[in-house]
């Protein structure tokens, strides 16, 4: 009985912290659904009672709107290239950090663990200024590039980890079946690895696609993406629900269905990761 009345307490207590999580979301999404005159009139909680006044004139407004859907698919061509680079750059990294035999290996792998201390803020003037001269400051391969050089020392630390539990008897017998180290790579490690790549691919896609700084200083107004995009309209035009609230969902509903597709894989991959 007390077993029982102690897993119904969790419970409980898990609908409630559920609730409180996705009230903000469910507040945004009827936000985005309602007039900004019903907006300013009333709370989003009032659509409840009332869903005639409910419907999708405001995400056709904002599609038709060329200055955030540009900045949708400048996210789009920023997020994937960066979250890609990256997986397969530090999988191959990790693989030589854990398995390949090579001079300084140890302390490469040091300095690199090293500087996931270094803060993004430290490398932003400097890298702008090596941006401007190399002719890339403004432009969406710049943005991507500093996301990548910035995403890859946590990258390699978390594959290199994974990578290194893998039993040695597995690539010992590949070996000696005559497999060359690109074919135990792609046929042995990623399979094997899979895990650790999806958590990999989750972080790395939520901080790109959610990031602000890095795009305001790198990207102009013709590679800004969505994030950028939305706080120019707060800038300009103040309290404008009726493009802030579609607009905020849109730029939210794509990390969540990137999360919910690899969550199978997260907890799995992060712990295998980050504890040897």
């Amino acid at each position: 009985m007390g077993r029982w009345l102690g897993n119904g307490a969790v419970q409980a207590l898990l609908v409630v912290v559920g609730l409180v999580w996705i009230t903000p979301l469910a507040g945004l999404l009827l936000s985005s659904l309602r007039s900004a005159q019903d907006n300013a009139s009333s709370g989003w909680w009032t659509a409840l009672a009332g869903p005639a006044q409910l419907s999708f004139d405001n995400y056709t407004q904002l599609l038709g709107n060329a200055g955030i859907t540009q900045a949708f698919w400048n996210t789009v061509l920023i997020s994937v290239p960066a979250t890609a680079l990256v997986i397969v750059l530090a999988a191959l990294a990790g693989y030589a950090f854990a398995w390949l035999d090579f001079p300084g290996r140890d302390w490469i792998f040091l300095l690199v663990v090293a500087l996931l201390v270094v803060p993004v803020q430290v490398g932003l003037l400097p890298v702008a200024k090596l941006f401007g001269q190399l002719g890339l400051f403004g432009t969406i391969p710049g943005v991507v590039l500093f996301h990548v050089a910035y995403g890859l020392p946590f990258a390699i630390f978390l594959l290199r980890n994974y990578f290194a539990d893998i039993p040695r008897e597995m690539l010992e017998a590949a070996r000696m079946d005559g497999g060359s180290e690109w074919r135990i790579f792609t046929r042995l490690v990623l399979p094997v690895g899979r895990p650790a790549i999806a958590s990999l691919a989750i972080f790395q896609f939520l901080w790109v696609w959610n990031d602000m700084l890095v795009a305001l200083l790198f990207a102009d107004s013709s590679s800004q993406p969505l994030t950028v995009a939305l706080q120019s309209q707060v800038r300009q035009f103040g309290s404008n629900i009726d493009v802030l609230a579609p607009g905020a969902f849109l730029s939210l509903v794509v990390p969540v269905v990137v999360f919910f597709a690899f969550q199978r894989h997260f907890v799995q991959g992060v712990m295998a990761g980050s504890v040897k």
